[in-house]
């Protein structure tokens, strides 16, 4: 019975070992050089596209393209199973003027048109894709914001939400795709301010260079105003 319990107690151990090791992983991995990396795209995965969406206001078709997601029943959700019991062909949920997901890219169609033309060219997980609609309603300037991860910060060999998550703006055509948060720093969150016109962001920056984001690095305060035609981020110190 004895020989049981330490049995037990070394799993148990070892289980909260192997949590530990799995929250410490870090979202930056520095080498000799911290120049962030991009992946090529995995051929194995199935490539598929939602059906359309037209976001209220505009004229143009947006297309979610993700990956297939196949299910096992009474196991999580993974991707190219050879046992497959379940498939989801639904890639993303769309929420009022936001679409959501883990998505490979968004595809722009205008409605009179039957070109369709990608938002990137290089490898991205998208996470939201938001359309500011008051800020259309009050500039005419139709924006889009994405939050996504765009490289393998932490050297996986991979695109996912254990790297760096950044900060995008489009035009509603999904032209002049920019980054607007700046390398190697993770964007915390985002706001609209609607009676200024401004997009405010905060990101947390890796001063100690231990691969993780916590107390002891630093967070910059950011702006951009969307009445303007050109996007410039400004600096912005609270405290």
């Amino acid at each position: 019975m004895k020989k049981y319990f330490k049995y037990i107690a070394l799993i148990l151990i070892g289980t909260v070992i192997s949590c530990r090791e799995e929250v410490q992983k870090p979202k930056v991995s520095y080498g000799a050089s911290n120049k962030v990396s991009i992946t090529k795209t995995d051929t194995t995965q199935i490539e598929i596209a939602d059906l359309p969406i037209q976001l209220e206001g505009t004229n143009y078709l947006i297309h979610p393209v993700g990956d297939l997601r196949v299910y096992e029943r009474g196991s999580k959700a993974r991707y190219g199973s050879s046992s497959v019991n379940d498939v989801s062909f639904t890639i993303s949920n769309l929420g009022e003027y936001e679409i959501t997901g883990y998505l490979q890219n968004l595809k722009f169609q205008k409605v009179d048109s039957d070109s369709i033309r990608p938002l990137s060219d290089k490898p991205v997980l998208i996470l939201t894709a938001t359309y500011l609609k008051t800020v259309a309603d009050r500039t005419h300037n139709n924006v889009m914001v994405y939050t996504l991860t765009d490289s393998d910060t932490n050297k996986d060999g991979k695109i996912d939400t254990s790297d760096i998550k950044t900060l995008y703006l489009s035009d509603i055509s999904g032209e002049n795709f920019t980054k607007v948060s700046a390398d190697l720093q993770e964007l915390v969150d985002w706001s609209l301010i609607e009676s200024k016109n401004r997009l405010y962001f905060r990101t947390i920056e890796d001063t100690n260079q231990n691969g993780q984001f916590d107390k002891n690095d630093v967070l910059h305060y950011n702006y951009i105003d969307l009445a303007s035609k050109k996007w410039e981020v400004k600096s912005y110190k609270p405290i």
